[in-house]
């Protein structure tokens, strides 16, 4: 059996990572390809047991074209790289590599006809995220994507 690395991110604590994006989020925002279309949706994150991973939903209410979609994020033990398995509903799927860092969740794909990358960034307060999104489809020039404000959604009494 191979030996852990002192240095290597422990899998055990992504579940303390990911606590400040757990819940259900409002969403407001627009699209790079539909100017003057304002999007509202919904996003839920939550951890699959035992908790090592953190699965995203997302959906958006506006029958735009964009799909809903579910996506799972984790991270290798040994080397601390994080991925993220994105799967929608049209039954397009791929892998983005990951970061997160003091509360920026990043994720990317460098695929020389369609690249993407996006950055959510969580408020100090906890209650709103920042997502902004890019795409490339020619590997040199990147458009706006999908732009999403985050506000928490109350608990229900």
């Amino acid at each position: 059996m191979a030996q852990r690395s002192a240095t290597a991110f422990p899998l055990d604590a992504a579940p303390e990572a990911f606590e400040p994006f757990l819940g259900t989020w409002h969403t407001t925002g627009a699209h790079g390809m539909l100017p003057g279309v304002v999007l509202h949706g919904r996003a839920s994150f939550d951890r699959l047991e035992p908790g090592g991973f953190l699965r995203v939903r997302s959906s958006i209410r506006e029958d735009v074209g964009i799909p809903t979609g579910v996506a799972i994020l984790g991270a290798d033990g040994d080397s601390g790289r994080y991925v993220l398995l994105h799967h929608d509903e049209r039954g397009v799927t791929r892998i983005y590599d990951a970061s997160l860092k003091d509360g920026v969740l990043r994720w990317w794909r460098d695929a020389p006809d369609f690249a993407q990358r996006y950055t959510l960034t969580l408020s100090s307060d906890r209650r709103s995220m920042v997502g902004r999104g890019e795409l490339c489809r020619n590997g040199s020039t990147w458009e706006p994507d999908l732009d999403l404000t985050y506000t928490r959604a109350e608990p229900s009494r």
